[in-house]
């Protein structure tokens, strides 16, 4: 079991090492932030709600210019779990997105169907033992996924506006695959979650690749049981996520693209007894995106799930 666990680390961090330097921060066509999973024994499903900004064209010292625009991207997502035996899981996204761009050459919007995706995952550790009178659970999930160009890609975006990032995008018309691990680790009611997650994109009919991307996130939480009917669990930890350069004609880097950010983030985690909801705020913190061409706003997460 050990070799196991330790082979699972090493290729997680082959992963992260292979990045070197976002589609920009999980705007646009695709985001993979997990944070903590709804309390579940079989099965759930539910919603998901997202909202981020971004603010592109700007110059080279950061500043606003007259092509500037400014980028809204929402997403609802309708998004499950299925454990299957007590050694395998799988989860499916299928998001439908709204996005709004603001700029004095004009405004733009696509709403529409975005790209679906399909993750399982092998349950690698599964301990629990008491450490004198308290509770010390463990679990390591590792496993990988799939994402489908079911979203809208339009070339025109990016030739119309070629010193823009290619993110105003519905889908990126590409098969993608995804390495993912998830840990977990609660003393008692004190625990640490964290999600590591690298996506291998392919080249579309295009001739354009999105840039790898590595997301990794960690959170502390501590769940308060309230009455046996109600269990809170405020967490609080930090978001990070890189990417390389995309790709066109299977040689030339795009220079508006690539780069990274460091959130900090913030959310609370309530389960009833047929019902699960949470939400979450991501403060960016750092971040140098596209060179210092885009600029990423905070970000908000809302979602529901039912367990059955």
């Amino acid at each position: 079991m050990k070799k196991k666990i330790m082979m699972a680390l090493v290729l997680v961090m082959i992963s992260i090492t292979a990045t070197r330097a976002c589609d920009i921060c999980g705007c646009g066509v695709g985001s993979y932030y997990l944070g903590i999973l709804p309390e579940y024994n079989k099965r759930f499903i539910g919603l998901r709600y997202q909202h981020k900004t971004l603010r592109t064209h700007l110059g080279p010292f950061g500043e606003r210019t007259p092509l500037t625009s400014d980028e809204t991207y929402q997403s609802m997502e309708l998004w499950g779990g299925w454990n299957i035996g007590s050694r395998f899981r799988i989860l499916a996204f299928v998001p439908y997105n709204f996005n709004e761009r603001e700029s004095q050459t004009g405004n733009g919007r696509k709403n529409g169907l975005g790209d679906i995706a399909l993750m399982g995952y092998y349950k690698l550790l599964d301990s629990k033992r008491t450490l004198g009178d308290r509770l010390l659970v463990q679990s390591l999930w590792i496993g990988g996924g799939i994402k489908v160009p079911t979203g809208k890609y339009e070339p025109s975006e990016r030739l119309a506006i070629s010193e823009s990032p290619n993110n105003f995008q519905l889908g990126t018309a590409s098969t993608d695959f995804t390495l993912n691990a998830a840990y977990d680790i609660r003393y008692n009611d004190l625990g640490l979650n964290a999600n590591l997650n690298y996506k291998l994109n392919t080249e579309n009919k295009y001739e354009y690749r999105y840039g790898n991307k590595f997301t990794g996130n960690i959170l502390m939480y501590y769940k308060i049981r309230v009455a046996n009917a109600v269990t809170l669990a405020p967490n609080a930890g930090v978001l990070y996520e890189t990417a390389q350069k995309d790709v066109e004609n299977k040689k030339y880097d795009v220079a508006v693209s690539g780069g990274y950010s460091l959130s900090a983030v913030g959310g609370l985690e309530v389960s009833l007894k047929r019902l699960s909801l949470g939400a979450n705020y991501q403060n960016v913190r750092s971040q140098n995106l596209a060179g210092g061409r885009v600029h990423a706003g905070n970000r908000l997460m809302v979602h529901m799930s039912v367990p059955f």
